[in-house]
């Protein structure tokens, strides 16, 4: 049976698009369509649909506005947003995705640009994962992704280095689909002395890595930051891939590491691919690498994770299905049989805490 949608967008013309082009998958039919946030709110209280399109800037109610007050309505939805806006607005996209929405993908701003081949097949990717993903709960309210649970504070061992000294230990962290949100309930969570380094690679486009980076330092006693070239690891530090490069570890003088990137071509249909990240750490010197794998669609990281477990002991943390939006990641890791510890959303931060400990 196909899923049914929900259009929301100002212009009659791009709705028009929008519709043929979501209509033309048999996956897909186009059971209503709405000009602005306060119609597709009155038939979001009476009508349910498998997901939503929805355009950001529009006039009485927008996009952020709608999701606000579907929040507060505690109506379930599951929402793409399909906006013009989502490639300069990195702040508004990220908003958006705070509010509810689950992915994001930049609509051209003329209607020839639009009925591309690469735009209609990215259009109906995005739209089956969003259709298939887990309906977020609708009694969160804002910022109730934001957990921060009481660590146990386990300092780290005879093997850890005192302040100042080379990072010994690394967490390498991915995520995709639902990803944005969920690590608001991780990294906030950790402390400023985790005696370890933190990787971490978000399938995000170019442009959108350094305002993630940013929201998350603001939560956050680590400092987090987007990775430059030749960053230098430290320890209490989340360095985020950008988006349009694969990010690596590679060796520095003195027995440091820093980041390096590498402009191959897509990786399991994504850049930054988290595969790399793990590969580059196989022939490292670290003491203790943690894995950590949360929800996203796909399958990014299993052979990265995989290669690396051949030459180095790790230890993997998947994220369980009841708390991912997109189960695909975390399952490919435990189809494939590495050994791994499944935990829900809100004690992913204590087993990494747990793993690495503090300084001390």
């Amino acid at each position: 049976m196909a899923k049914k949608i929900l259009v929301v967008d100002d212009s009659a013309l791009m709705r028009r698009v929008l519709c043929d082009i979501i209509n033309s998958d048999k996956r897909f039919q186009v059971e209503d369509t709405a000009k602005n946030g306060l119609e597709a709110f009155e038939l979001l209280g009476r009508v349910s649909y498998d997901a939503v399109v929805l355009d950001i800037n529009m006039p009485k109610m927008n996009g952020l506005e709608l999701l606000e007050e579907l929040r507060k309505a505690k109506i379930a939805v599951r929402v793409l947003v399909v906006s013009t806006s989502t490639r300069k607005g990195a702040k508004t996209t990220l908003d958006a995705l705070e509010l509810g929405a689950l992915d994001f993908i930049h609509k051209p701003d003329s209607e020839v640009d639009c009925r591309t081949d690469m735009f209609q097949k990215r259009l109906l990717r995005m739209l089956d994962i969003v259709a298939q993903s887990s309906l977020p709960l609708p009694s969160e309210e804002r910022g109730a992704g934001i957990k921060r649970p009481e660590i146990v504070r386990a300092k780290g061992g005879a093997g850890s280095a005192s302040a100042g000294k080379a990072c010994r230990k690394v967490v390498a962290i991915t995520c995709s689909t639902g990803g944005p949100k969920a690590l608001q309930s991780v990294i906030p969570s950790l402390p400023a002395d985790l005696d370890a380094s933190v990787l971490l690679v978000q399938h995000m486009p170019q442009g959108f890595t350094a305002s993630l980076a940013e929201r998350l330092d603001s939560m956050s006693e680590l400092a987090v930051k987007e990775a430059q070239e030749g960053d230098r690891l430290q320890r209490g530090t989340v360095y985020v891939a950008m988006g349009g490069l694969h990010m690596n570890v590679a060796a520095a003088p003195n027995g440091e590491y820093q980041i390096h990137y590498s402009d191959e071509p897509c990786r399991e249909g994504v850049k930054p691919c988290a595969n790399y990240m793990y590969e580059s750490l196989a022939d490292s010197s670290f003491e203790q690498i943690v894995c950590v794998v949360m929800t996203g669609m796909g399958s990014d990281g299993t052979e990265g994770i995989r290669h690396l477990e051949a030459k180095k002991k790790v230890h993997v943390i998947a994220q369980d299905q009841q708390t991912c939006v997109v189960y695909g990641m975390p399952k490919s890791i435990i189809r494939s049989g590495i050994e791994a510890q499944v935990v829900p959303l809100d004690q992913i931060a204590q087993e990494i805490v747990t793993n690495v400990g503090v300084i001390g």
